[in-house]
């Protein structure tokens, strides 16, 4: 439970607990040392009192109208002094615990706290050894309590101030040391996501600044790294391209002139034969065969190199590449949005976009049994995004690309995009981003 609060919660807590704490303790020892010496101030009052009423007594007895002389002497108390007669057929004299005198407002609640005892006290007054009263003294504590209400705010209010100051000073310093640790977090997360392009600032402690030094050191050692590896796989990418141009170019200029000439041999026989017989009916299938042959070579061609992307540009070479999939697979219903700004893309990039889309159909036509396809490719500022969707079975689960999409994702990553397949909907959409100008700073959107 501790280790989910966050850094502020884990300061202030126990910064909060302390001063509650010393609250709390500085209210016990009010309490304790406040009651002892209230008792200690009032002491010698009682003692007084009772001297008084040993005075008076003595008095009483000496006195020839001891009734007269016990009246003068209530006459000449100040009924507010402490000590005051308190006459037998009275009653008996109020206590302080029937609540002491307050003028000043001090709370109950306090006073309460504070459990004043019992201080007052009561000496007889006698005449003729009879009982007729008591000389009673009822300290008046409330200016001794406000005394110490006032020092209990006291106390109460320099323990806020000491904690709104710490407080402040804490939170300050806990913002001071927590900026630079998002910073340094939010950076890793911009490293972890192939982002190495925003360094992460300098700041805070000694001990915070050599880790973001680090951070940094790292993400320019992964730039590079990464830059290296798009380097040498443009490199391959470029070495396989040159292995299929000229693969295409013997199969287009060995196998096809021996295919023509076959052809052209059949046409010959199938010419020269009789109309009817065996030999013919050899010669037609022999010519059907060389048909089929030659077209699948095209198609081989096709997929070695699209030769007529750098002739037809590549909005027309794709058009083109949908209508050999409709010719091929009628049952699919297919819809495209193809912009006609594609035509400026050329080099590495536009056949990238062709090869993802060929790969892409290619694979709703041998795995998805799908009704319908769509396939959408448009130029939106800098960005190139392309997607492929059907309303196939999807793909098996743990394979998300297979050997085919692999080698497009491995194309897309070489020129700093991003490749993604996706089941939304009952849909699988194919999902590509390219930029149309590829950076060559280290970052990476893949």
């Amino acid at each position: 439970m501790w280790q989910r609060l966050s850094f502020r919660a884990q300061l202030f807590l126990p910064l909060g607990a302390s001063f509650l704490t010393a609250l709390v303790l500085g209210g016990v020892l009010l309490q304790i040392f406040a009651v002892g010496q209230l008792a200690e101030e009032i002491e010698p009052r009682r003692r007084s009192t009772a001297a008084l009423a040993a005075a008076l007594n003595d008095t009483l007895r000496a006195s020839d109208n001891p009734r007269q002389t016990l009246d003068a002497f209530v006459h000449s108390l100040d009924t507010s002094s402490d000590i005051q007669f308190r006459a037998l057929e009275t009653g008996p004299a109020p206590s302080t615990k029937d609540g002491p005198r307050n003028p000043h407002g001090v709370p109950q609640w306090f006073i309460d706290l504070l459990a004043v005892p019992d201080m007052d006290a009561a000496s007889p007054v006698m005449i003729d050894g009879r009982r007729i009263g008591d000389i009673v003294f009822l300290p008046d504590m409330s200016a001794d309590l406000f005394e110490k209400w006032i020092g209990f705010l006291a106390l109460t209010g320099l323990v806020a101030v000491l904690m709104v100051l710490t407080g402040t000073i804490a939170y300050a310093l806990a913002g001071s040391a927590l900026r630079p640790l998002q910073d340094l977090g939010h950076g890793l997360t911009r490293i972890r996501r192939g982002d190495y392009t925003r360094p992460i600032p300098l700041r805070g402690p000694p001990e915070i600044r050599r880790s973001c030094e680090e951070a940094n050191a790292l993400a320019a050692t992964l730039a590079q790294l990464s830059q290296d590896n798009r380097d040498l796989m443009r490199r391959l990418l470029s070495l396989q391209d040159d292995e299929r141009r000229d693969l295409a170019r013997e199969l287009h200029d060995e196998l096809g002139p021996l295919l023509f000439s076959i052809r052209a041999g059949t046409i010959a026989l199938v010419e020269a034969s009789p109309p009817s017989g065996n030999f013919g009916n050899s010669a037609q299938d022999l010519m059907q065969s060389v048909e089929a042959l030659q077209q699948t070579n095209r198609r081989i061609l096709d997929r070695l190199r699209p030769l007529y992307i750098e002739e037809l540009g590549l909005s027309t070479s794709v058009q083109t590449l949908l209508q050999t999939f409709r010719k091929q697979a009628p049952h699919i219903m297919l819809t495209d949005t193809i912009g006609a700004d594609l035509n400026v893309i050329k080099g590495p990039l536009a056949q990238t976009v062709y090869r993802v889309i060929q790969e892409a159909l290619t694979n709703v036509l041998r795995h998805a049994k799908a009704g319908n396809a769509h396939v959408q490719a448009t130029v939106a500022g800098e960005t190139l995004d392309i997607e492929i969707s059907d309303d196939g079975g999807g793909f098996p689960a743990g394979n998300v690309f297979g050997r085919g999409l692999t080698g497009m994702h491995e194309r897309v990553r070489a020129l700093n995009g991003s490749l993604s397949l996706l089941r939304v909907d009952e849909r699988t959409h194919v999902r590509c981003r390219l930029p149309i100008e590829t950076p060559r700073d280290g970052a990476s959107t893949g």
